[in-house]
């Protein structure tokens, strides 16, 4: 299986001699994909209907169907922080090179800007992410269930021993070994830009050496008791972390943050949720994460109910973490001013609305 390896100058995190409670899984390809696309594409609107959703996802898939097109892809929906409705494609390509060529000729670049003229709802929103393979990880609590980069072609899900201590994921990142990956800026999140509309066509910059995730929960054909506890008990303590990241963005770094459900092809929610975040370090991802109680609520709980339920555990988790080098922009057309990281991003109006 392909990785990427460097001797190591950095101190890696891993304790000395640990060996994990739990088995965990990781992402790997058998010939090199050494730089990752996934793309988000988006639509807001104060209230989607069933129907303009699945309009919307029709109208991305049949550009993704062109030539180029991506390896795999998902369909969501969300209410944003400014309680929004969004309908959400996320797209996988591991090639570059198919993605420029599909972005050049696939006829979404002129759909997507001709919004920029329109007057009124609803918004639209692109957010591509490339990374080098090395500015990546992933984790999965078991092998039997793909999805994310995990679907796309050759990839498989390998078992792993980078895991179960804090500051794991920062070491299954082949790069941390020889960059501490730190922010700029020292993870200072800027104030909100004080705009009352966002009207037209934004280009915001994803600072460098931030930290996106997407965190994953999918329990599809879960039992009664382990549905009731993910439900009643580990879902809480999720949602409780998410709004404190949010509420505590100074402290947190938090640039941006959605809590996504799936959605089936009839355009009904699916048991399996997802939240995709960004940070304005990885440095502030791992303070919440390793010392502040909401998320060691979610920790503790977890791993208590994998040591229960060892390989019966029916409720996959799993996430694919990235940490962008300088040059990631995201684009907003028409979109509410708190959309994604167009607040806190240096952000550019390229073209005016009517």
């Amino acid at each position: 299986m392909f990785e990427v390896s460097y001797p190591r100058s950095v101190p890696e995190r891993r304790p000395e001699g640990h060996q994990p409670a739990a088995p965990r899984f990781s992402l790997r390809w058998p010939t090199p994909r050494l730089t990752l696309v996934s793309v988000y594409f988006g639509m807001q609107q104060d209230a989607l209907s069933r129907a303009d959703k699945l309009a919307f996802f029709a109208r991305i898939r049949g550009f993704l169907a062109q030539a180029d097109g991506p390896q795999a892809d998902e369909v969501m929906q969300c209410i944003d922080e400014a309680g929004l409705d969004n309908a959400i494609v996320v797209a996988y390509w591991t090639d570059p090179t198919l993605y420029a060529r599909w972005l050049a000729t696939s006829g979404f670049r002129s759909w997507f800007e001709a919004h920029a003229a329109a007057n009124g709802a609803p918004g639209y929103w692109l957010e591509p992410v490339v990374v080098p393979y090395d500015r990546h990880e992933t984790i999965y609590s078991a092998s039997n269930y793909k999805v994310g980069f995990a679907r796309t072609v050759g990839a498989e899900i390998v078992s792993i021993t980078t895991n179960g201590f804090f500051g794991a994921a920062r070491d299954r990142l082949p790069l941390s070994a020889v960059d501490v990956l730190e922010s700029p800026v020292h993870g200072v999140l800027p104030p909100a830009a004080a705009r009352t509309s966002a009207r037209g066509h934004w280009i915001a910059e994803l600072p460098h050496n931030a930290t996106l995730l997407r965190s994953g929960q999918y329990w599809e054909g879960a039992g009664q008791e382990q549905l009731e506890d993910y439900i009643e008990r580990l879902q809480p303590k999720l949602m409780r972390g998410m709004q404190h990241l949010m509420s505590t963005r100074s402290e947190t770094g938090c640039l941006s943050l959605r809590i996504m459900t799936n959605v089936n092809e009839d355009g009904s929610p699916r048991s399996e949720t997802s939240v995709y975040a960004g940070f304005m370090s990885m440095a502030q991802l791992e303070a919440w994460a390793a010392s502040h109680e909401t998320h060691l609520d979610i920790y503790r709980h977890a791993i208590a109910m994998n040591r229960l339920h060892k390989e019966k555990r029916e409720v996959v988790t799993w996430h694919e973490l990235f940490v962008p080098q300088l040059g990631n922009v995201f684009e907003y057309i028409n979109c509410h001013p708190m959309t994604g990281i167009l607040p806190y991003a240096r952000a550019l109006r390229v073209q005016a609305g009517e």
